[in-house]
Protein backbone atom coordinates (compact mmCIF):
# COMPACT_ATOMS: atom_id res chain seq x y z
CA UNK A 1 0.00 0.00 0.00
CA UNK A 2 1.41 3.53 -0.78
CA UNK A 3 1.71 6.20 2.09
CA UNK A 4 -1.26 8.73 1.85
CA UNK A 5 -0.10 11.18 -1.34
CA UNK A 6 0.50 14.86 -0.47
CA UNK A 7 -2.97 17.18 -0.95
CA UNK A 8 -1.35 17.98 -4.64
CA UNK A 9 -1.61 14.61 -5.56
CA UNK A 10 -4.82 13.91 -4.60
CA UNK A 11 -5.96 17.18 -6.59
CA UNK A 12 -3.97 15.17 -9.37
CA UNK A 13 -5.61 11.77 -8.95
CA UNK A 14 -9.02 13.49 -8.49
CA UNK A 15 -9.70 16.59 -10.60
CA UNK A 16 -6.59 16.51 -12.96
CA UNK A 17 -6.61 19.52 -15.26
CA UNK A 18 -9.45 20.62 -13.05
CA UNK A 19 -9.28 24.64 -10.94
CA UNK A 20 -10.07 24.58 -7.36
CA UNK A 21 -8.80 23.58 -4.29
CA UNK A 22 -8.18 19.84 -2.59
CA UNK A 23 -10.57 18.90 0.04
CA UNK A 24 -9.25 19.58 3.33
CA UNK A 25 -10.82 16.33 4.03
CA UNK A 26 -9.25 14.23 1.75
CA UNK A 27 -6.44 11.59 2.67
CA UNK A 28 -7.14 7.47 3.77
CA UNK A 29 -6.67 6.58 7.04
CA UNK A 30 -5.56 3.63 9.07
CA UNK A 31 -3.57 1.03 6.92
CA UNK A 32 -3.26 3.45 4.10
CA UNK A 33 -0.70 4.47 5.87
CA UNK A 34 1.59 1.79 5.86
CA UNK A 35 3.79 2.08 2.75
CA UNK A 36 4.77 -1.85 1.86
CA UNK A 37 7.23 -2.57 -1.20
CA UNK A 38 4.93 -4.07 -3.86
CA UNK A 39 6.61 -7.63 -5.24
CA UNK A 40 8.93 -7.53 -8.03
CA UNK A 41 6.12 -9.86 -9.76
CA UNK A 42 3.50 -11.62 -8.78
CA UNK A 43 4.24 -14.77 -11.05
CA UNK A 44 6.36 -17.64 -8.88
CA UNK A 45 9.69 -17.66 -8.90
CA UNK A 46 10.69 -20.97 -10.29
CA UNK A 47 13.51 -21.18 -12.21
CA UNK A 48 14.13 -24.52 -12.46
CA UNK A 49 11.40 -25.40 -14.46
CA UNK A 50 12.23 -22.93 -17.39
CA UNK A 51 9.49 -20.50 -16.31
CA UNK A 52 11.70 -17.44 -16.10
CA UNK A 53 8.45 -14.99 -15.92
CA UNK A 54 9.39 -13.19 -12.62
CA UNK A 55 12.89 -12.77 -13.85
CA UNK A 56 11.55 -10.75 -16.57
CA UNK A 57 9.02 -8.65 -14.98
CA UNK A 58 11.49 -7.77 -12.34
CA UNK A 59 14.11 -6.74 -14.88
CA UNK A 60 12.25 -4.96 -17.31
CA UNK A 61 8.49 -4.21 -15.51
CA UNK A 62 5.32 -6.08 -16.22
CA UNK A 63 4.15 -4.04 -18.93
CA UNK A 64 7.82 -3.85 -21.22
CA UNK A 65 7.61 -7.72 -20.33
CA UNK A 66 4.72 -7.96 -22.45
CA UNK A 67 6.20 -6.24 -25.12
CA UNK A 68 8.94 -8.08 -24.94
CA UNK A 69 7.11 -11.47 -25.23
CA UNK A 70 5.84 -10.50 -28.51
CA UNK A 71 9.27 -9.94 -30.13
CA UNK A 72 11.00 -12.33 -32.17
CA UNK A 73 13.85 -13.89 -30.50
CA UNK A 74 16.68 -11.38 -32.38
CA UNK A 75 14.69 -8.74 -31.65
CA UNK A 76 14.19 -9.13 -27.99
CA UNK A 77 17.84 -9.88 -28.49
CA UNK A 78 18.63 -6.48 -30.19
CA UNK A 79 16.28 -4.29 -27.72
CA UNK A 80 18.58 -6.08 -24.74
CA UNK A 81 21.77 -5.26 -26.15
CA UNK A 82 20.76 -1.72 -25.76
CA UNK A 83 19.46 -2.15 -22.52
CA UNK A 84 22.54 -3.64 -21.20
CA UNK A 85 24.63 -0.78 -22.82
CA UNK A 86 22.19 1.84 -21.32
CA UNK A 87 22.79 0.11 -17.63
CA UNK A 88 26.56 0.93 -17.98
CA UNK A 89 26.51 4.33 -19.36
CA UNK A 90 24.57 5.28 -16.23
CA UNK A 91 26.66 3.58 -14.12
CA UNK A 92 30.54 4.06 -14.00
CA UNK A 93 30.83 3.55 -18.17
CA UNK A 94 33.54 0.84 -18.08
CA UNK A 95 32.12 -1.77 -20.34
CA UNK A 96 30.98 -3.91 -17.58
CA UNK A 97 27.85 -4.70 -15.58
CA UNK A 98 28.05 -4.44 -12.01
CA UNK A 99 25.80 -5.86 -9.04
CA UNK A 100 25.15 -2.11 -8.03
CA UNK A 101 24.02 -1.39 -11.95
CA UNK A 102 22.06 -4.24 -12.18
CA UNK A 103 20.68 -3.29 -9.14
CA UNK A 104 19.61 0.40 -9.75
CA UNK A 105 18.31 -1.16 -13.45
CA UNK A 106 16.14 -3.02 -11.65
CA UNK A 107 14.52 -0.40 -8.82
CA UNK A 108 14.51 1.82 -11.41
CA UNK A 109 12.27 -0.33 -13.96
CA UNK A 110 9.93 -0.84 -10.53
CA UNK A 111 9.32 2.65 -10.26
CA UNK A 112 8.36 3.14 -14.16
CA UNK A 113 4.51 3.85 -13.19
CA UNK A 114 5.51 6.55 -10.38
CA UNK A 115 7.96 8.44 -12.85
CA UNK A 116 4.82 8.23 -15.19
CA UNK A 117 2.51 9.30 -13.44
CA UNK A 118 4.77 12.72 -12.71
CA UNK A 119 5.12 13.04 -16.40
CA UNK A 120 1.80 13.01 -17.23
CA UNK A 121 1.19 16.19 -14.75
CA UNK A 122 4.11 17.71 -15.69
CA UNK A 123 2.39 20.25 -18.11
CA UNK A 124 0.03 21.13 -15.39
CA UNK A 125 2.72 22.38 -13.14
CA UNK A 126 5.13 23.25 -15.32
CA UNK A 127 3.29 26.18 -16.58
CA UNK A 128 6.09 28.62 -17.85
CA UNK A 129 7.79 25.32 -19.93
CA UNK A 130 11.06 25.88 -18.45
CA UNK A 131 11.51 22.39 -17.73
CA UNK A 132 11.25 22.91 -13.56
CA UNK A 133 8.60 23.83 -11.63
CA UNK A 134 9.22 26.02 -8.71
CA UNK A 135 7.05 26.45 -5.60
CA UNK A 136 5.28 29.23 -6.87
CA UNK A 137 4.03 27.45 -9.69
CA UNK A 138 2.99 24.63 -7.72
CA UNK A 139 1.24 26.24 -5.42
CA UNK A 140 -0.81 28.56 -8.11
CA UNK A 141 -1.77 25.12 -9.87
CA UNK A 142 -2.95 23.83 -6.60
CA UNK A 143 -4.64 25.95 -4.18
CA UNK A 144 -4.92 29.12 -6.74
CA UNK A 145 -3.17 32.19 -7.30
CA UNK A 146 -3.69 34.85 -4.38
CA UNK A 147 -1.99 38.05 -3.74
CA UNK A 148 -0.07 38.27 -0.76
CA UNK A 149 -2.04 39.18 2.44
CA UNK A 150 -4.96 37.84 0.55
CA UNK A 151 -4.51 33.87 0.92
CA UNK A 152 -8.07 32.09 1.26
CA UNK A 153 -9.98 35.15 1.57
CA UNK A 154 -12.80 33.32 -0.09
CA UNK A 155 -13.23 30.07 1.51
CA UNK A 156 -14.58 29.42 4.83
CA UNK A 157 -12.20 27.50 6.41
CA UNK A 158 -8.96 29.89 5.72
CA UNK A 159 -7.18 28.36 8.50
CA UNK A 160 -7.16 24.81 7.41
CA UNK A 161 -5.88 25.74 3.78
CA UNK A 162 -3.11 28.13 5.18
CA UNK A 163 -1.83 25.08 7.22
CA UNK A 164 -2.03 22.63 4.07
CA UNK A 165 -0.41 25.27 2.04
CA UNK A 166 2.36 25.65 4.90
CA UNK A 167 2.72 21.91 4.82
CA UNK A 168 3.11 21.38 1.40
CA UNK A 169 5.55 24.22 1.21
CA UNK A 170 7.73 22.44 3.58
CA UNK A 171 7.41 19.00 2.24
CA UNK A 172 8.78 20.52 -1.71
CA UNK A 173 11.72 22.31 0.74
CA UNK A 174 13.10 18.70 1.56
CA UNK A 175 12.73 17.87 -1.74
CA UNK A 176 13.99 20.27 -3.38
CA UNK A 177 17.31 18.95 -2.51
CA UNK A 178 19.64 21.89 -4.01
CA UNK A 179 17.42 24.78 -2.51
CA UNK A 180 16.97 26.85 -5.58
CA UNK A 181 13.07 26.43 -5.26
CA UNK A 182 12.67 24.86 -8.42
CA UNK A 183 11.84 20.96 -8.81
CA UNK A 184 13.38 19.11 -11.36
CA UNK A 185 11.46 15.97 -12.09
CA UNK A 186 13.08 13.82 -10.00
CA UNK A 187 12.53 16.30 -7.17
CA UNK A 188 9.15 16.32 -7.76
CA UNK A 189 8.78 12.72 -8.04
CA UNK A 190 10.27 13.04 -4.82
CA UNK A 191 7.22 15.44 -3.14
CA UNK A 192 4.49 13.40 -5.07
CA UNK A 193 5.92 9.77 -3.81
CA UNK A 194 7.68 10.49 -0.38
CA UNK A 195 8.06 7.14 0.47
CA UNK A 196 9.95 5.90 -2.31
CA UNK A 197 12.87 8.53 -1.40
CA UNK A 198 15.25 7.85 2.10
CA UNK A 199 15.58 11.40 2.46
CA UNK A 200 12.03 11.97 2.47
CA UNK A 201 11.42 9.66 5.35
CA UNK A 202 11.88 12.50 8.01
CA UNK A 203 8.69 14.60 6.40
CA UNK A 204 7.04 10.83 6.04
CA UNK A 205 7.01 10.51 9.68
CA UNK A 206 6.92 14.43 10.45
CA UNK A 207 3.60 14.55 8.89
CA UNK A 208 1.56 11.11 10.30
CA UNK A 209 2.78 12.52 13.77
CA UNK A 210 1.03 16.05 13.03
CA UNK A 211 -2.18 13.82 11.72
CA UNK A 212 -2.50 11.55 14.62
CA UNK A 213 -1.18 13.62 17.56
CA UNK A 214 -4.66 15.75 18.36
CA UNK A 215 -2.84 16.99 21.71
CA UNK A 216 0.06 18.06 20.28
CA UNK A 217 2.42 16.05 22.53
CA UNK A 218 4.42 14.63 20.35
CA UNK A 219 3.59 11.19 20.52
CA UNK A 220 0.88 8.92 19.27
CA UNK A 221 -1.23 7.52 22.31
CA UNK A 222 -3.21 4.49 21.63
CA UNK A 223 -6.14 6.59 21.42
CA UNK A 224 -5.25 8.93 19.04
CA UNK A 225 -3.88 5.67 17.25
CA UNK A 226 -7.55 4.44 17.05
CA UNK A 227 -9.10 7.55 16.27
CA UNK A 228 -7.72 7.47 13.16
CA UNK A 229 -9.42 4.20 11.82
CA UNK A 230 -12.33 4.45 13.61
CA UNK A 231 -15.29 6.82 15.26
CA UNK A 232 -17.77 5.57 17.53
CA UNK A 233 -21.16 6.64 17.21
CA UNK A 234 -22.92 7.55 20.55
CA UNK A 235 -24.10 4.29 22.65
CA UNK A 236 -22.08 1.90 19.85
CA UNK A 237 -20.29 -0.95 21.26
CA UNK A 238 -16.59 -1.09 19.93
CA UNK A 239 -16.19 -3.74 17.17
CA UNK A 240 -13.82 -6.73 17.92
CA UNK A 241 -11.67 -5.39 15.15
CA UNK A 242 -10.89 -2.27 17.02
CA UNK A 243 -9.56 -4.33 20.07
CA UNK A 244 -7.37 -5.75 17.94
CA UNK A 245 -5.90 -2.53 16.58
CA UNK A 246 -5.51 -2.20 20.66
CA UNK A 247 -3.35 -5.44 20.74
CA UNK A 248 -1.63 -4.54 17.76
CA UNK A 249 -0.32 -1.13 19.37
CA UNK A 250 0.54 -2.83 22.44
CA UNK A 251 2.44 -5.46 20.83
CA UNK A 252 3.69 -4.75 17.77
CA UNK A 253 3.41 -0.99 17.51
CA UNK A 254 4.45 0.04 20.94
CA UNK A 255 8.15 -1.12 20.92
CA UNK A 256 9.82 0.45 23.67
CA UNK A 257 6.18 -0.75 25.82
CA UNK A 258 5.90 3.33 27.23
CA UNK A 259 2.37 3.37 25.80
CA UNK A 260 2.69 5.70 23.32
CA UNK A 261 4.93 6.34 19.43
CA UNK A 262 7.39 8.55 19.55
CA UNK A 263 8.75 9.50 15.69
CA UNK A 264 11.42 6.65 15.48
CA UNK A 265 7.94 4.06 16.32
CA UNK A 266 5.86 5.76 13.87
CA UNK A 267 8.62 5.20 11.07
CA UNK A 268 9.06 1.36 11.84
CA UNK A 269 5.58 1.62 11.70
CA UNK A 270 4.51 3.72 8.66
CA UNK A 271 7.74 2.61 6.80
CA UNK A 272 8.61 -0.62 7.53
CA UNK A 273 12.17 -2.51 7.24
CA UNK A 274 11.82 -4.12 4.28
CA UNK A 275 13.92 -6.57 2.34
CA UNK A 276 16.54 -5.32 -0.52
CA UNK A 277 14.01 -6.68 -3.57
CA UNK A 278 15.84 -5.21 -6.41
CA UNK A 279 19.13 -6.36 -4.73
CA UNK A 280 18.00 -9.86 -4.40
CA UNK A 281 17.38 -9.92 -8.23
CA UNK A 282 20.24 -8.23 -9.42
CA UNK A 283 22.37 -11.05 -6.90
CA UNK A 284 20.35 -13.60 -8.88
CA UNK A 285 21.08 -12.57 -12.28
CA UNK A 286 24.60 -12.14 -11.69
CA UNK A 287 24.86 -15.95 -10.26
CA UNK A 288 23.30 -17.18 -13.14
CA UNK A 289 24.74 -15.32 -15.86
CA UNK A 290 28.27 -14.74 -14.62
CA UNK A 291 30.49 -17.95 -16.21
CA UNK A 292 33.21 -16.18 -15.43
CA UNK A 293 32.32 -16.12 -11.92
CA UNK A 294 34.44 -11.98 -11.82
CA UNK A 295 31.30 -10.79 -9.94
CA UNK A 296 30.51 -8.63 -13.15
CA UNK A 297 28.56 -9.54 -16.12
CA UNK A 298 29.97 -9.02 -20.12
CA UNK A 299 27.34 -8.03 -22.47
CA UNK A 300 28.26 -10.95 -24.19
CA UNK A 301 27.59 -13.32 -20.66
CA UNK A 302 23.99 -11.40 -20.64
CA UNK A 303 23.43 -12.30 -24.00
CA UNK A 304 24.45 -15.25 -23.96
CA UNK A 305 21.61 -15.92 -20.97
CA UNK A 306 19.13 -13.66 -22.44
CA UNK A 307 15.89 -15.57 -22.11
CA UNK A 308 16.57 -15.04 -18.29
CA UNK A 309 16.41 -11.33 -18.16
CA UNK A 310 13.63 -10.79 -21.24
CA UNK A 311 11.10 -12.90 -23.24
CA UNK A 312 9.99 -13.00 -27.19
CA UNK A 313 7.93 -15.35 -29.03
CA UNK A 314 10.02 -18.23 -28.39
CA UNK A 315 9.75 -17.80 -24.74
CA UNK A 316 6.59 -17.24 -24.11
CA UNK A 317 5.59 -20.50 -26.02
CA UNK A 318 7.69 -22.43 -23.98
CA UNK A 319 6.76 -21.25 -20.72
CA UNK A 320 2.91 -21.42 -21.68
CA UNK A 321 4.06 -24.59 -22.12
CA UNK A 322 5.27 -25.41 -18.66
CA UNK A 323 2.15 -24.41 -17.07
CA UNK A 324 0.15 -26.27 -19.03
CA UNK A 325 2.48 -29.59 -18.21
CA UNK A 326 2.26 -28.66 -14.80
CA UNK A 327 -1.41 -28.09 -14.95
CA UNK A 328 -1.80 -31.52 -16.33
Amino acid sequence: MMWPPSLLLLLLLLRRGAQGKPSPDAGPHGQGRVHHAAPLSEAPHDDSHGNFQYDHEAFLGREVAKEFDQLTPEESQARLGRIVDRMDRAGDGDGWVSLAELRSWIAHTQQRHIRDSVSAAWNTYDTDRDGRVGWEELRNATYGHYEPGEEFHDVEDAETYKKMLARDERRFRVADQDGDSMATREELTAFLHPEEFPHMRDIVIAETLEDLDRNKDGYVQVEEYIADLYTAEPGEEEPAWVQTEREQFRDFRDLNKDGKLDGSEVGHWVLPPAQDQPLVEANHLLHESDTDKDGRLSKAEILGNWNMFVGSQATNYGEDLTRHHDEL
